[in-house]
């Protein structure tokens, strides 16, 4: 193929990836979340693709010189990596550039979910202050036991941040890690008991999906704290406000959510919630440095076949 390669690049993406693509790259837009739409001239031409969320085989199947697929985040389940490995694709993702960010915003979720800092801040700006004091807020971070399922990149990131608050540490994952001092806990179960606080940062897949259910909710207890920043699919969703509602726990913050960007009403309802729109690491100098990553993925790939963060599931030569 001669000219430039072509990119199909999602319209949702950061204006900032667009303009770097542009320098280098063809660009054919699309749409995210909808059936591909694209003449077959189009997809003839088009070697890579920058994306966020979905990108699965019903694309995969209509590009027929598709080389590399070069995802906006950390968490790429909605690639169909089987799909693009039976091809020879490469795959990327943004791993580490956001891990600060992210764990930085899950320490301001928790500590506004335990000290109610949107409920005092509403009490302020209503005027309340002027006829009363704002009530106390019912729980404290003080002497509590944090857990934490899933201790990668991020998880310890999220641990080391802990530590000066005085909070005793604990995680589950697949297997024991020897570089931390923290307790395991081989189940997630056994982990949720022990603690009263819970901090979900698993990826979303085949084995976490819907692993955070009643029976965990009911062994984190009424003094219990769940904090959710990994995947939505990660946490049964109805389980999870009927806990709310009851008083099985006593609160949650959330930054994932099962279906979004579709929050249930009935979690919209309680006021023992806090309630995020998927911005854990939605800071500008974060998301240009993911889309930076996109972008040298794709360059490095047509420049020389190699890339800087390829997925393991598809194999590919690192820079």
């Amino acid at each position: 193929m001669t000219g430039k390669p072509a990119i199909l690049v999602y319209d949702t993406l950061l204006a900032h990836i667009v303009r770097r693509l542009e320098t280098h790259f063809d660009i054919v837009f699309a749409k995210r979340n909808a059936p591909p739409a694209i003449s077959p001239e189009d997809a003839a031409r088009i070697r890579g693709a920058a994306i966020y969320g979905r990108f699965g085989a019903e694309w995969i199947d209509i590009l027929p010189n598709l080389e590399i697929i070069s995802h906006f985040g950390v968490g790429y389940d909605g690639v169909d990596c089987a799909a693009a490995a039976r091809r020879g694709i490469v795959v990327t993702n943004t791993p580490e550039v956001l891990n600060d960010e992210v764990a930085d915003s899950t320490l301001g979720l928790l500590l506004s979910t335990i000290h109610r800092s949107f409920a005092a801040e509403n009490w302020l700006r209503s005027g309340n202050w002027l006829k009363s004091a704002c009530p106390l807020a019912p729980l404290s971070l003080k002497g509590r036991t944090v857990g934490l399922y899933g201790l990668g990149r991020i998880g310890l990131e999220i641990a080391h941040r802990l530590e000066p608050f005085k909070v005793k540490i604990a995680y589950h994952t697949r297997s024991v890690r020897d570089d931390v001092g923290y307790d395991y806990y081989p189940s997630l179960l056994e982990l949720a008991t022990a603690v009263d606080t819970l901090i979900c940062i698993v990826p979303g897949t085949a084995d976490t999906h819907k692993s955070v259910n009643a029976a965990v909710f009911s062994a984190l207890g009424s003094n219990g704290v769940f904090i959710s920043v990994g995947r939505g699919s990660s946490v049964d969703e109805d389980a999870l406000v009927t806990a709310l509602e009851t008083g099985t726990i006593a609160a949650a913050g959330l930054d994932v959510f099962y279906d979004e960007p579709n929050v249930p009403e009935r979690l919209m309802a309680l006021d023992n919630a806090v309630l995020w729109p998927h911005v854990a690491s939605a800071t500008v100098p974060t998301r240009n440095a993911m889309g930076d990553l996109v972008v040298d993925n794709i360059i490095h790939w047509f420049a020389d076949g190699k890339v800087l963060t390829p997925v393991p599931e598809t194999p590919a030569p690192k820079v």
